[in-house]
């Protein structure tokens, strides 16, 4: 538990330990453009400051404030509000950050120049691509932009989190609320289950004769027995989860009617309310400027982060193909710090140093009742992976004290990187 805590609340301090070959000097003005203000490009962004003040740093982010999917789940329970999951850029302005709230159209990568949809045209010498996730709305017949209106995803956290909170809202005691989980790879594998959970919370407290189905596409999910055992103590009899073999793959749905088809067109479940997560691939400018596989997202050197397609583009966070790390906020902060790094050293012409990654994820199951795993991660053949014995689980046999605490440490945890990232 001590390296768990430790990787949870001191992401920051790791990364400062982590970065002490560099001192804070300025020994170059180039040209450094981050397009996506998430967990991965204002990380990048700060640390590239901190380790060459002399850096011109842009980052592009088309919002003017960034809402967490980490935590939005906690509004969906009522146990917090968007206002506490929503951070602005003030800070980055303040270490002297370019921010501009606008929208990269197009990468020119021979002239290292990116294009904004307002017109304006910037030059680079590197450029970090932060750009998150962007949802497969074709790859399920029925489900579209529209669809997503009648069965939010809320898998991009903000209005989407509102509008299935409204729905919850009002719906009659005694109704049904299915959850469709994806196949991975997908952003926050941990994601659909604690919310089955929190949501399973506020059902509790004000609809207790409803019911949860999680409908999933895999046969196995992140946690899975840390969070059925918690469903068996909090919740007892409210959640069910189906195996994508056992039926819970969704082959189309019918979003006027909120039914779910699976098993080749046998099976109907009609609901409430539908939570329908998508499939997912690198976010839309990742794949206009061909930074991605086949696989839809960017495969890169998982030492720099710098695109194996293109030459001194650099892709991080849920969008980049990063070995065992699994796509969450931790891991993108993680990456972005180690990405920064590789950048200052190649603007100096300094070997790339040794990287060493790290991931934590904590899951509520309840408001008092917190699971975690963690992992720390080092280059090995080319691909990122796990270092053996230097990570954990939360122990299944823990006692509500215990879980209380792994509760606490979720939200200093939460606290910690959120100030980590946006300053």
């Amino acid at each position: 538990m001590q390296r768990r805590n430790f990787l949870g609340q001191s992401a920051g301090i790791a990364a400062l330990a982590m970065l002490t070959p560099w001192r804070a000097t300025a020994t170059t003005s180039a040209r450094t453009i981050i397009i996506g203000g998430g967990f991965g490009g204002a990380t990048c962004a700060r640390y590239l400051r901190l380790l060459d003040p002399g850096l011109a740093v842009t980052l592009i982010e088309s919002d003017a404030a960034f809402v967490t999917c980490p935590f939005s789940n906690l509004v969906l329970a009522g146990m917090r509000t968007v206002d506490e999951i929503t951070h602005t850029y003030a800070r980055l302005r303040a270490s002297a950050i370019t921010v501009i709230h606008d929208t990269a159209t197009a990468i020119d990568a021979d002239n290292r120049r990116v294009a904004l949809a307002s017109g304006k045209q910037l030059d680079y010498d590197r450029l970090i691509v932060a750009p998150g996730i962007a949802l497969k709305f074709d790859a399920v017949p029925g489900y579209d932009t529209a669809a997503a209106e009648l069965m939010p995803h809320a898998w991009k956290a903000g209005a989407q989190t509102l509008l299935l909170r409204r729905q919850l809202e009002a719906m009659n005691d005694g109704g049904v609320v299915v959850i469709a989980a994806p196949a991975n790879p997908f952003r926050c594998p941990p994601g659909p289950y604690e919310r089955a959970s929190l949501i399973a919370h506020y059902l509790k407290q004000h609809k207790p004769r409803s019911k949860i189905l999680i409908l999933d596409t895999k046969d196995k999910f992140s946690k899975q027995s840390l969070f059925q055992q918690g469903w068996n103590a909090l919740y007892p009899g409210m959640i069910e989860w189906v195996a994508g073999s056992a039926g819970g793959l969704v082959e189309r749905v019918e979003a006027a009617s909120r039914t779910l088809v699976t098993e080749s067109g046998f099976t109907e479940h009609r609901a409430d309310v539908v939570n329908f997560i998508p499939p997912q691939e690198a976010g839309q400018i990742a794949q206009q400027a061909e930074l991605t596989d086949a696989s839809g997202w960017c495969p890169v050197n998982q030492l720099s982060f710098e695109s194996l397609r293109i030459p001194g583009i650099h892709v991080l966070g849920d969008a980049a193909i990063a070995g065992a790390m699994p796509k969450s906020g931790f891991s993108a902060n993680s990456q972005a710090k180690v990405c920064a790094a590789a950048i200052v050293a190649a603007l100096r012409g300094d070997p790339i140093p040794e990287a060493s990654y790290a991931n934590t994820c904590y899951s509520l199951v309840g408001p008092d009742y917190g699971i975690s795993v963690s992992a720390v991660y080092a280059l090995t053949d080319s691909a990122i992976a796990a270092v053996k014995g230097a990570g954990g689980l939360s122990p299944s046999d823990a006692d509500p004290a215990f879980r209380a605490r792994e509760a606490a440490y979720a939200r200093g945890w939460y606290s910690s990187i959120t100030a980590d990232t946006w300053g």
